[in-house]
């Protein structure tokens, strides 16, 4: 049988889940349909999601489509779990994403709508809750053209709108006005077909057209819609049929190896499993598969399953196309590589979080513990992005929003019994060199107290290259172990410059090297305060480079959204005032009938409270669409952040605290 790994996303409250539900008991998988608000989805297994009625973390289950095995993703809809989206859209064939008959577009619909575009994922939209009042049709498919994409199709069209009774009627080769649709879309990026419709439109057959769609579609240009309720049932089994004729199925390769790991759980006894989504090859029981930045392969993988008809089964082996479930890599990582890399278009397809705080143990005796509990926490969400300050005694984590840090607190509870509270919500900054700035120290000229001579130079490189590292010695000058100490050294180091905040998109080229050869005194043993060890490089680098750095000059920069703002048109000299109090730099307001549509800049730090005003400034009636858009420089006083390193800018106190360490 042939797989089609889909993913399954929308907007929070869309419905999503509840239609994962429907496609699961459309296809015999479950007998009841769980209810979101009861907790008795088959996707939303952990308690917190079952409270909250959100889902939090994807999940994969399996059905049937004929002879097409559909391995589905339920992913969080909710943009504080973006990251958690981002991952999956990886290792995806195809997609449906979701939007409410109801609310209509979202801000997170369009988020969603233009990185699938971005990443070429063949997708279908699914609009949901037509038995709901206030269901919208027509209206809303020039919404989604205008504000997701004009290369729609309507498959159908929806009767009793806002009722129980509302169905989904599908067109079919007997609709002019459909097939008409079609042709068009289609046409503009098939030449052929449009001189032939254009020259005779009775001599494009209907089977041609679908047959174009499906290719289409497959190819990420044009994006078939079905209306329907995932309560009721209406335009399931259509949207089902589209599922399996219009999105591609897993493409089946043999060799080389490669899979992708998107997503990382403990068992019951603490053991680390590993989704993998293969896209060629296959791992079996006690492989010992490459893996990993570092191609590790001295792990055996000790037990395999694989997702069939909504559940997953122990297998023996996991194929191409297929999504398994791996035990005995304890070193895995979400997006490691299983066996050969294969062409992306890069891991982060969202930006990196832009909040950050302080979580606090209710008892200080339960540091070590919180510690352990927030290290596992960030196997399963790598940008959450930990960082301790040993000097303090203090944990930091990296947010999307408020509401991922109540998920935080709420799992720290459970699921480890520890109870934390949280400190002020902060922004992270980046620190970018604005000149060039070199530094050496040489092996035995004071004041270096090091075997080792270091050379660096730093240098601005262009926005969105992060950080570079070069040589300008012969590659041969120094051992590979000690180079490799130097450039991780480098790296580590980069993530609190000048002002505390992480140094990016800059080159840092070494420019000088040296070292002390293996030796001992006479008739001795070997003698390490003789001879240079990668300690050494470790501890000089951050001083070296500290000091190119403060000769080089670096710019604080903030975090920036681009928003846009629907108000009423009375509303909007009210509105103005309070985004030059926040420091958004509004365009030209627009007129679009009864409402005025201003978009801009805002800084990202202040967004939440943009959003805590708008309904008193806009009568409730305002709605706001805002997305990271870029870093800017920081206008005014220039934020700092504690530093939880041991200060290389400060020479005295970073030998001192190194050396007695040493």
């Amino acid at each position: 049988m042939r797989s089609l790994n889909l993913g399954i996303l929308a907007h929070v409250d869309a419905g999503k889940t509840s239609l994962t539900e429907r496609l699961l008991h459309a296809a015999g998988v479950i007998d009841e349909i769980g209810s979101v608000d009861d907790g008795s989805t088959q996707t939303d297994s952990l308690a917190l999601e079952r409270q909250r009625g959100i889902t939090i973390k994807s999940a994969v289950v399996s059905f049937v489509i004929g002879d097409v095995t559909v391995n589905l993703i339920d992913t969080p809809g909710h943009p504080d779990f973006i990251a958690e989206v981002e991952r999956v859209l990886s290792v995806l064939d195809g997609a449906v994403l979701v939007i409410s008959a109801v609310e209509g577009v979202q801000a997170q619909t369009r988020v969603l709508m233009r990185t699938l575009q971005r990443l070429g994922i063949p997708t279908l939209l699914f609009v949901n809750k037509i038995d709901r009042r206030g269901a919208q049709d027509e209206g809303l498919l020039r919404t989604i053209a205008e504000k997701l994409t004009p290369a729609i199709v309507a498959m159908g069209s929806a009767r009793d709108l806002g009722t129980r009774e509302a169905a989904f009627a599908p067109f079919g080769p007997a609709d002019d006005a459909f097939t008409a649709r079609l042709a068009e879309v289609l046409a503009d990026h098939d030449d052929a077909l449009l001189a032939a419709y254009v020259h005779d439109e009775t001599a494009v057959s209907y089977r041609r057209l679908r047959g174009e769609l499906a290719a289409q579609t497959g190819r990420a240009l044009a994006h078939p819609v079905f209306f329907g309720s995932a309560i009721t049932g209406a335009g399931v089994a259509e949207l089902t049929s589209g599922i399996a004729e219009l999105l591609p199925a897993a493409a089946s390769q043999d060799d080389p190896v490669s899979g992708t790991v998107f997503k990382v759980e403990r068992g019951p006894a603490g053991e680390k499993i590993a989704y993998v989504r293969m896209f060629s090859g296959t791992v079996r029981v006690r492989d010992r598969p490459r893996f990993g930045s570092e191609t590790r392969d001295h792990e055996k993988v000790t037990a395999l399953s694989v997702f069939d008809r909504g559940t997953d089964v122990q297998r023996s082996s996991v194929t191409a196309g297929q999504i398994g479930k791996v035990w005995g890599l304890t070193d895995v990582q979400i997006g490691d590589t299983i066996g050969e890399p294969r062409q992306s278009p890069g891991r982060h397809h969202f930006a990196p979080p832009t909040l950050e705080t302080v979580v606090v143990p209710a008892s200080p005796a339960e540091l070590g513990a919180l510690r352990v509990a927030l290290a596992q926490l960030a196997e399963q969400d790598p940008l959450i992005d930990l960082r301790q300050d040993d000097l303090r005694q203090e944990i930091y984590v990296s947010l999307y929003g408020e509401v991922q840090k109540e998920v935080i607190q709420a799992t720290l509870a459970a699921d480890f019994g520890l109870k934390v509270a949280f400190r002020e919500t902060t922004t992270i900054c980046v620190e970018r060199p604005i000149g060039t700035g070199a530094a050496v120290e040489f092996n035995g000229k004071a004041p270096n107290p090091f075997l080792a001579t270091v050379g660096l130079r730093v240098e601005p490189a262009p926005t969105g290259t992060g950080v570079r590292y070069r040589l300008a010695v012969s590659p041969g000058a120094l051992p590979l172990a000690f180079q490799r100490a130097v450039e991780d050294t480098v790296r580590e180091t980069l993530s609190q410059g000048l002002h505390g905040w992480q140094v990016t998109d800059c080159t840092v080229t070494m420019t000088h090297s040296g070292y002390s050869p293996r030796q001992s005194h006479s008739h001795a043993i070997f003698d390490k305060s003789m001879s240079s060890t990668g300690a050494d490089f470790r501890n000089l680098t951050p001083l070296v480079l500290m000091n190119a750095l403060r000769q080089a000059g670096t710019l604080v920069h903030e975090p920036m959204h681009r928003f846009t703002l629907e108000v009423p048109a009375d509303t909007i000299g009210a509105v103005l005032p309070e985004l030059a109090r926040l420091r958004a730099v509004p365009r030209t307001p627009a007129m679009r009938g009864a409402s005025c549509l201003v978009e801009g800049d805002i800084p990202a730090a202040r967004v939440h409270e943009l959003q805590q005003q708008l309904p008193a400034l806009t009568r409730g009636e305002g709605v706001l669409e805002s997305a990271f858009d870029r870093y800017q420089p920081v206008s005014g006083a220039v934020p700092a952040r504690p530093r939880t390193d041991h200060n290389p800018l400060d020479r005295k106190e970073y030998l001192l605290h190194v050396m007695r360490r040493v």
